[in-house]
């Protein structure tokens, strides 16, 4: 099965450091995490403060994504993207990777949609394009060749970047998917 452990990096890399780009909407990112997803986690710490709230002085602001560690983020990875989706119940390590990777840029339901799709170009098996890994989806995904898949997956997701009609990022979300 696959670990965490060996698609963390991967994430880390395509992620960077630090960025405040005014026309990315989820405002300024540290290891990839936004201000914006901060401002999301409601729930509270066993110190009492909001998971959000990283330097505990009781707000989310930007503060909070300039204390951001590497061990920080790491953390809310596994669980805000890894844990939920059960990534490591995929057999194939790049598959986990690639759609782990994947879904931390363009949201879990596009990335489970173009794997969806990418297994019907693959196998001919018509999954309902539904954006959940569910049973059916799952179990095609670790029966089936991991290099095709894997080709078939990284045109899919170019295919959906290149929809949003996004130029200012559209170059390094090619790269991203093609990587």
């Amino acid at each position: 099965m696959s670990t965490f452990e060996a698609a963390i990096e991967t994430v880390l890399l395509h992620e960077g450091l630090c960025s405040d780009d005014d026309q990315d909407r989820g405002g300024r990112t540290h290891y990839g995490i936004s201000l914006r997803f901060l401002k999301t986690l409601d729930e509270l710490e066993q110190e009492g403060f909001l998971a959000g709230d990283v330097n505990h002085d009781g707000q989310i602001d930007v503060q909070d994504i300039q204390c951001l560690g590497r061990t920080g983020a790491i953390a809310l990875y596994r669980a805000y993207w890894w844990a939920p989706y059960g990534y490591d119940r995929m057999v194939h390590q790049i598959i986990a990777t690639k759609v782990f990777d994947l879904t931390v840029n363009m949201g879990a339901q596009a990335s489970h949609r173009c794997l969806q799709r990418a297994v019907r170009a693959v196998s001919g098996l018509c999954l309902v394009e539904d954006g959940v890994l569910g049973l059916h989806t799952l179990t095609a995904v670790n029966t089936l060749n991991p290099d095709a898949l894997l080709a078939a997956y990284r045109s899919e997701a170019a295919s959906y970047y290149r929809l949003l009609h996004q130029p200012h990022f559209e170059k390094g979300w090619l790269n991203r998917a093609y990587a």
